[in-house]
Formats: structure tokens, C-alpha cells, sequence
């Protein structure tokens, strides 16, 4: 559940009283992106982050203040402090932070959106903000989810902007509209519209639960991946070794393998305990359309696989030869730990390439 918005459907059953901040606009330098959000309590930060810092602590201060007022607002914060200031930030830019106070209210867009991503669906989450006065304002949420156009169906207030919709969802970046003039029957001159495009994310597939599939969970869940971990031992699959995982599959690998739903965002790490394992992952995954499939395994058990892979014709030397064998980056790592580390890069690494190719195009 590291979807901030899959995180506040989630509490939102429990009926407590939350606030969600949003970042919707930066100008110059600043610690975190347009959409960035944080979900605060009574109690403080429950989940996510605007950055840290005093930028993060001054937000959860207002968003205290909201929440008490139940009143929702729209912020915005200066990190132009010098260095001689004890608490001002210095990063350089502004920010400003959407406040919702009343998150309950939206609580039917937000489990829409939540069962979207369950069911690996993007969209576009659509805020309408209302300018009431000074800092005040109330909002209209609308989840979009992605069909075979993104746009083609809206109704309501929403067909005006089917274009800027599309647009944000293919650029894959959030989008604030100055709706200048009175373009909604309601709505003041000072109203905004904020895109904010959501997409699942990419999943993580560890074949092997032993101590390197162990620690690449526990890396891959920090780097916001949704992850799954194969093995026929339910010894080595299970929650207790394995709590940073989404899910557990405790089945033959290979057939397991077979039966996932891989695509173009699923991502493959094959670390199981011994060559021939290794082999049967690899043959049920190797014609896939995967973004990245990786195999651990030293020179001479690469050659020689690849060699049974091409006679046998269970793969051709271009499939074979695009996978990241020996995997991880080459950070000369001894240590399980190390060799999870360099395996993580590799995958950050990946996918920082494909999503710039997507840009892009």
C-alpha cells in the first residue's frame, strides 16, 4: 500500500479525522515535484512526505491548524531564508500546498482510485479548488480512470478540459490550470483545476526467497515497487522473512512463473538457490514482454545456459542476450547486502531509462 491515495482510502474506513497536503506548483529550486503528498493525523505524519524539513514541518503545522478548523486551505511557503537562519529553508523556491481538511468527503473518488490501482488501472485524479477567501477553499475530486481513451467519456464540468486531461496523462506529470474566467457556472475566477496522472507501480518479481531475495524485497518495497516474491519453500516464503513484500507465492517457481500476468512494466529478478531453478525461471519468463529480466550467476553458468537455451530453441541469442546476466551493477559486491545494493541500482537504473524513453516519444 505505498500509493498515498490507496493509503488514505485505507484509513479513511477507520473514520478518523486526516488531512492530505498536496504539492501543486513549485518555482525554483525545492525539495520535492508537483504531487507529492502527505497524510497527517492528530498525532502528525502518518504516511508520505513533502520533503522534509521545515517546509514539511511548517505544512504539518497548517495542516494541524486545518484540521481543527476542518476547513481546507491552499498554502504557499517561501524557502528563500538566508544561511544565518536558524529554521528558514534555503532552498531557494516556493511552493504551494493544497490542505485538504475534509478528505472524508471524496472518500467514493479515493476507493474508486484505490480499486483502479488494484486492479493495475491509471488514471487521472482531477481537483477542482475553489477559491473561497484568503487562504480558504473548498474542492471537487473526480477520478478518471484510463479505458481505451482517457478523455472520451466525461461528463459535466470535465468535458471542458478533455485535452488538457489527455495531455497530462501522456506526459505522465501533474498540471495546474489557471481557470481565469468564469468557465464553470460556480466557480470564481480564481478557481484552479489540478491533474495529478497516477499509474500502479512497476511490479518486482523475486524468484527465490533466500537471503538475497530477502534483502532485493526489502530494497525494491523502499524503491517503490510492487513486490512479489516466488518460492516452493514455505519456510522461505513467508511474512515473517518477508514483510516488506506485497505478495508471497509459495508454488513451484517455474510454474508460477508461467502463470503471472508479466507485461511491459513487470520487472524480473531470478536469485534462486541453484542453476537448474534458475534455468526454469528463466525459460518461463525469457519470450516475455518484461522491461528487465535478471539473472544471478557466475561467467561459465551464463555461457553454458545459454548455450542449452539456444539448442534446445527455448530462446534466440537476441532474447538471451537481453538479459541482465551476470545481474546488478558491478560494485566489485561480496556481502548478500552488496550484491542486493548492486542489483537495485540496475533496476533503478532501468527503469529511469525506459520511463525518459516514454517522455520522449
Amino acid at each position: 500500500m505505498k500509493n498515498i491515495y490507496a493509503h488514505l482510502s485505507h484509513m479513511l474506513q477507520k473514520k478518523k479525522p486526516l488531512v492530505l497536503a498536496t504539492i501543486i506548483e513549485t518555482k525554483g529550486s525545492s525539495p520535492q515535484v508537483p504531487g507529492a503528498s502527505a497524510l497527517f493525523s492528530s498525532e502528525g505524519l502518518l504516511a508520505g512526505t513533502l520533503g522534509g524539513g521545515m517546509l514539511e514541518a511548517d505544512a504539518q503545522q497548517k495542516a494541524l491548524q486545518a484540521l481543527k478548523e476542518k476547513t481546507s486551505v491552499l498554502s504557499e511557503f517561501s524557502l528563500k531564508a538566508d544561511l544565518s537562519s536558524e529554521e528558514g529553508a534555503i532552498c531557494g523556491g516556493e511552493v504551494r500546498i493544497l490542505i485538504d481538511a475534509r478528505p472524508e468527503e471524496h472518500r467514493d473518488t479515493f476507493d474508486r482510485l484505490s480499486q483502479s490501482l488494484v486492479q493495475r488501472q491509471p488514471g487521472v485524479l482531477a481537483t477542482f479548488i475553489h477559491q473561497l477567501y484568503r487562504e480558504k477553499v473548498s474542492l471537487s475530486r473526480h477520478w478518471i480512470e484510463r479505458k481505451e481513451k482517457l478523455a472520451a467519456d466525461l461528463e459535466g464540468h470535465l468535458s471542458l478540459f478533455k485535452k488538457q486531461i489527455d495531455d497530462a496523462f501522456s506526459a505522465s506529470k501533474p498540471n495546474l490550470l489557471k481557470i481565469e474566467k468564469r468557465t464553470l457556472p460556480e466557480q470564481a475566477e480564481k478557481g484552479l483545476l489540478f491533474l495529478e496522472p497516477i499509474f500502479p507501480l512497476p511490479q518486482l518479481v523475486i524468484a527465490g526467497a533466500g537471503h538475497i531475495g530477502q534483502a532485493v524485497a526489502h530494497l525494491g518495497s523502499l524503491l517503490k515497487f510492487e513486490v512479489t516474491v516466488i518460492d516452493d519453500r514455505p519456510e522461505f516464503a513467508n511474512k515473517d522473512r518477508l514483510p516488506d513484500a506485497d505478495h508471497i507465492l509459495v508454488d513451484d517457481i517455474g510454474k508460477a512463473l508461467q502463470n503471472f500476468p508479466i507485461s511491459t512494466d513487470t520487472y524480473v529478478v531470478i536469485v534462486t538457490r541453484g542453476h537448474l531453478y534458475d534455468a526454469e525461471a528463466l525459460r518461463r519468463c525469457i519470450s516475455s514482454e518484461a522491461a528487465y529480466i535478471g539473472m544471478i550467476g557466475s561467467a561459465r553458468k551464463i555461457e553454458l545456459m545459454r548455450q542449452k537455451f539456444l539448442e534446445e530453441g527455448w530462446a534466440t541469442a537476441r532474447q538471451f542476450d537481453g538479459i541482465y546476466t551476470p545481474i546488478g551493477i558491478d560494485i566489485h559486491s561480496k556481502t548478500v547486502e552488496e550484491i542486493a545494493i548492486s542489483i537495485a541500482a540496475q533496476l533503478v537504473l532501468v527503469r529511469s531509462q525506459i520511463q525518459n524513453k516514454k517522455k520522449d516519444i
